[in-house]
């Protein structure tokens, strides 16, 4: 039983890696009635988690400093601001991404080739995984989608716990 909630739990906090587990992880934790060096565990894989979302941070903050693109990274944002669909070529649903680190990521993301988000506000917690590209203005996270061809790393987008790809 422990190793099944040893595993899941990692598997979330690699897939979501934000402090919205800490309520899950401790509720679990108080149910196992005792277990030491369960919660031991436990608490590496949730600094584990962590780490993770501020390491992209800090790599997102890198990248925009250096001017560099073509930076595959998984992070996650505060909706800033919900932007017109851009539909000149390939249509993207656009939005702005204020990162933990005070950084703006402008989202690009084609909804010819994936479902929009649905019912995306301001406010609203957006985890991504896709390719930085650097502008003036923060970025912007293309690739938040499968390749059809299958040439480029599949990106996604998650909100209200649904994935978008």
């Amino acid at each position: 039983m422990y190793r099944e909630v040893i595993v899941q739990l990692s598997t979330n906090i690699v897939k979501r890696g934000d402090a919205q587990l800490v309520s899950q992880i401790n509720t679990q934790i108080w149910e196992m009635k005792g277990m030491k060096q369960f919660c031991a565990l436990l608490l590496v894989l949730l600094s584990f988690g962590i780490s993770h979302v501020q390491a992209n941070d800090t790599r997102l903050k890198q990248a925009y400093e250096n001017h560099q693109s073509d930076v595959q990274v998984r992070g996650a944002g505060t909706v800033y601001r919900v932007l017109p669909d851009d539909n000149k070529g390939s249509r993207h649903q656009k939005f702005i991404l204020r990162l933990d680190s005070g950084q703006t990521l402008l989202v690009a993301h084609n909804i010819d080739l994936a479902p929009r988000v649905q019912g995306l506000a301001k406010g609203d917690r957006v985890e991504f995984y896709g390719e930085y590209e650097w502008n003036k203005k923060g970025g912007v996270m293309h690739w938040t989608h499968k390749d059809p061809r299958n040439h480029h790393t599949h990106g996604w987008l998650k909100h209200n716990g649904k994935v978008y790809e």
